[in-house]
């Protein structure tokens, strides 16, 4: 692999289709689409400072690398992709990628981050944008952060562990979703999501968890939480005390109290809901 060292990129495709290619502390500079058609190369300690840095891409690793906010859209239509130790200050990165993984890295302008992609993993990440991993699939997250709305919407087959989400409308219209020993706060969470579980989760949401079909939760806590579980089927093993039901399709919610419990027959059957106060 050549090693390129403090080299300085200006123009619009600069290493166009580099391959087997080190780059050590190297600036891309003004110029698009420096790194497009790249395969097998490694970044470390580099800077990127325009748009549309790597695209069509396979097999790189960028490891203390940082992105400025002017690199936007930076990794599209990507396979095999590792970021250690980075900061992407730029917004839309990461569309129809596949293969990828993030470790320690720092989003914070992530509006309409991580679109359509496909096989990622996430560690110890923190993230701030509206519309993060939109209809992304098979993604394994653990330790992220994010504030910013609408995350996951129409995702498929996700698993979090030890993740705080501030994001209102959160997990909408997705599906297959695990969620543990985290904590989610936003109103409207997870509307019209389908096999959608929490373990030992606290979760804070005005009209939380509605129209969701087959939600499952295990020792999980809901703090005002109001109008929970609209027309859903669910199975609910609470902690502490649900401020308000309304109108659950069926299931069974237990919980150690409930502020209030509406289960109007113009809308459901009563009958398919059992709704048990332990205390």
């Amino acid at each position: 692999m050549e090693e390129l060292n403090r080299g300085y990129y200006v123009g619009e495709r600069a290493m166009f289709a580099a391959k087997n290619a080190h780059f050590v502390h190297a600036t891309f500079a003004d110029g698009e689409s420096p790194l497009k058609e790249s395969e097998n190369i490694v970044l470390d300690d580099c800077l990127f400072k325009w748009k549309y840095p790597i695209w069509y891409s396979r097999n790189v690793r960028v490891n203390n690398c940082t992105l400025f906010e002017t690199a936007r859209a930076g990794m599209w239509y990507t396979d095999d992709i590792v970021f250690d130790n980075c900061i992407i200050e730029a917004p839309k990165s990461f569309r129809h990628t596949t293969r990828l993984t993030l470790n320690n890295v720092t989003l914070p302008n992530a509006a309409e981050t991580l679109w359509n992609c496909s096989d990622v993993t996430i560690n110890n990440v923190t993230a701030n944008g509206t519309y993060f991993a939109m209809n992304c699939r098979r993604v394994r997250c653990n330790g992220l952060i994010l504030t910013g709305d609408y995350c996951f919407d129409g995702a498929q087959d996700v698993e979090l562990r030890n993740c705080k989400l501030l994001s209102k409308d959160s997990l909408w219209n997705c599906r297959n979703v695990t969620v543990y020993d985290s904590f989610i706060s936003g109103e409207y969470l997870a509307w019209n999501a389908e096999n959608l579980t929490l373990v030992n989760c606290t979760v804070e949401s005005l009209q939380g968890l509605c129209y969701v079909r087959n939600l499952k939760m295990t020792g999980c806590t809901l703090l005002n939480t109001t109008r929970a579980f609209e027309y859903s089927t669910v199975d609910a093993q609470l902690c502490g005390t649900v401020d308000s039901v309304v109108n659950p399709s069926g299931g069974v919610i237990q919980a150690d109290g409930f502020g209030s419990v509406t289960v109007d027959e113009r809308y459901v059957d009563p009958a398919r809901t059992q709704i048990i106060c332990r205390k």
